[in-house]
């Protein structure tokens, strides 16, 4: 059973959100802000958060500046896991992985199943690892936000959280380029 070290020191993270959606503004915009007040309320650090329309390159480049920024640990997306024609926000995002976490969409689905029962299959939330940055996207219900962030990403991004969590390997999660720099010297 997880449970929380208190003995273990609290690591904030920055993390970063993104609003895929064609018609939602930040002001209106209430999935984002969800995991933005979430993030905040639980001792992180609100790294940045935009809104992209539903199109492949636009998600892509702000995604892949977030993943080629130090200052940010985690990107959260939120939209576009559907199945209509404009939800296409696993195929901007899932080929930047380079390691996938088939893990995040399984435990997201089963949480998700005991709120909404069989309609979780509508969704594609994925998570991944991409540039020592954590990848997690999200469908784009504020309930699939809280679901996701208070069912999984809370305890897996707190460094208390026992038996493991995603803050400890942090450091190790370059490794592979670390060891590709050694052969090349």
């Amino acid at each position: 059973m997880s449970r929380i070290d208190e003995s273990r020191p609290f690591i904030p993270l920055k993390i970063a959100v993104l609003t895929v959606s064609d018609t939602r503004s930040l002001d209106e915009d209430r999935s984002g802000a969800t995991l933005a007040d979430r993030i905040a309320r639980d001792g992180h650090i609100l790294a940045d958060r935009k809104i992209v329309t539903d199109d492949v390159p636009a998600i892509r480049d702000v995604v892949k500046a977030w993943i080629a920024d130090e200052a940010i640990d985690v990107v959260i997306s939120t939209g576009g896991t559907g199945f209509t024609g404009r939800d296409v926000t696993p195929e901007a995002v899932e080929p930047l992985f380079e390691k996938r976490m088939d893990g995040f969409s399984t435990v997201f689905h089963q949480i998700s199943y005991e709120k909404i029962g069989t309609s979780t299959i509508q969704s594609r939330a994925t998570g991944g690892v991409a540039n020592a940055t954590y990848l997690f996207v999200l469908p784009g219900s504020p309930g699939a936000c809280k679901d996701a962030w208070d069912g999984i990403l809370k305890w897996q991004l707190d460094y208390r959280h026992m038996p493991c969590n995603f803050v400890e390997i942090m450091p190790r999660l370059d490794e592979h380029l670390k060891r590709g720099k050694l052969r090349e010297a």
